[in-house]
């Protein structure tokens, strides 16, 4: 990591809230620090990591730096022998992520085995297929109170071909819409803006309807939240123009060579941990040997990484 590189106010204390529509100077202070420390690419958030399970105090202020200037982190460990569900935890907490999501696929540690499978439910979801998964923040369909604010994403094997990750911050997002035209804000901020209908499994409810906004302020720290989905399925807009316009900029952006979309396939040994920014994922071809089918594991947090809140970094 380059300890030159100036980081952003994510969001300063409530007096000088950048996400306020309202508030034009301190959104123009804040936008302007945070385009210029953002990466080129990915590998500009690397750091190099020992141990998991005990993180020297560099590596840990070195994962909490990159947070702070995209959200997230590239995390290199010495060996895929480091990639453990044990591992992943532990370093989860090292960087103030205790508190883990219990999704329908997770395993009884709450951590995810993300590979292809037969077993009924896990392969009715696309994550656990070799199909593309578009572009989303993780558990837009969770309740308001349960948002998922971080994950982490480790690579154990990685497919024969295809399985690379774009990822874009979600403040980076919220610029480029605010940027265009502050009313898609306003949009994306209304409490009904996206509605997740229920999922039912055999027509039974397993999870009601989920209604909520794109983008939110969190209270506790003052840091912006993204819940979003590009699923053309089973996804509800509210009806109005301005979601619509907001909803089809997203789109385009996704689909244009942006430079702020930052793309990179894990290796075995890689990993992730991120503030839950925007990602996909391309489809892929595993290999014939079994053994080597792809695998990563995945853990969700209802916390956002240590270090990276309002407090933290504007404490004026």
């Amino acid at each position: 990591m380059n300890s030159n590189i100036p980081i952003p106010h994510e969001s300063p204390a409530p007096r000088a809230d950048p996400f306020a529509l309202a508030a034009h100077d301190a959104y123009r202070r804040w936008r302007d620090a945070k385009l210029a420390a953002y990466p080129s690419r990915l590998e500009e958030l690397a750091v190099e990591v020992t141990d998991p399970k005990r993180l020297s105090r560099g590596e840990v202020q070195n994962i909490v730096g990159n947070c702070r200037r995209a959200n997230m982190a590239l995390i290199l460990l010495p060996s895929p022998a480091h990639c453990t569900r044990p591992g992943l935890a532990r370093l989860g907490e090292q960087i103030g992520l205790r508190r883990l999501d219990q999704n329908l696929c997770a395993e009884e540690d709450a951590i995810s085995a993300i590979r292809v499978t037969q077993q009924q439910r896990a392969n009715e979801y696309i994550p656990y297929t070799s199909r593309p998964l578009s572009w989303h923040t993780d558990g837009y369909y969770n309740r308001t109170e349960s948002q998922i604010r971080a994950w982490t994403l480790f690579c154990a094997q990685n497919a024969a071909e295809g399985g690379e990750n774009a990822l874009l911050d979600h403040e980076i997002a919220y610029i480029l819409l605010r940027d265009q035209d502050p009313e898609l804000i306003r949009a994306l901020m209304q409490p009904d803006a996206m509605t997740i209908p229920p999922n039912l499994e055999a027509g039974r409810e397993i999870r009601p309807a989920r209604v909520g906004p794109v983008f939110s302020v969190n209270p506790g720290d003052f840091t912006l939240h993204m819940r979003y989905s590009a699923r053309k399925r089973n996804i509800q807009w509210k009806a109005d123009a301005a979601t619509h316009a907001a909803v089809t900029f997203l789109a385009g952006l996704f689909s244009s060579p942006s430079p702020y979309i930052l793309r990179h396939r894990l290796e075995p040994g890689e990993g992730l941990v991120s503030n839950n920014v925007l990602h996909n994922r391309s489809g892929f071809k595993d290999h014939s040997d079994p053994a080597r089918h792809r695998l990563l594991y995945r853990a969700r947090y209802f916390d956002r990484i240590a270090g990276t809140g309002a407090e933290d970094i504007n404490p004026n």
